[in-house]
């Protein structure tokens, strides 16, 4: 496969492969997209995550949140009690 690189990445992956941090830039190129790869099934694993908070959260009857305004003002009278404002 074929492809464009900008100056500043020819630039970059020239400069690595000559400090030996990798061999042919081939395997720089390899590298980042492992990499890529990697960071997709992170965020993937994230997203489910969250997905399943959400759900649970969606199943909380609204008795059982808290009230906003009592947890301002407890939040205000801990401030308070530091000497925050």
């Amino acid at each position: 496969m074929t492809v464009k690189a900008t100056l500043r990445h020819h630039r970059f992956l020239t400069k690595r492969v000559s400090a030996g941090v990798f061999a042919p830039q081939s395997a720089m190129v390899a590298a980042a997209l492992g990499q890529m790869i990697e960071d997709e099934q992170e965020r993937e694993v994230a997203r489910g995550i969250l997905a399943d908070e959400i759900r649970g959260r969606l199943q909380t009857s609204r008795e059982d949140f808290n009230d906003a305004a009592d947890a301002f003002a407890r939040a205000r009278r801990r401030g308070s009690k530091s000497g925050r404002r």
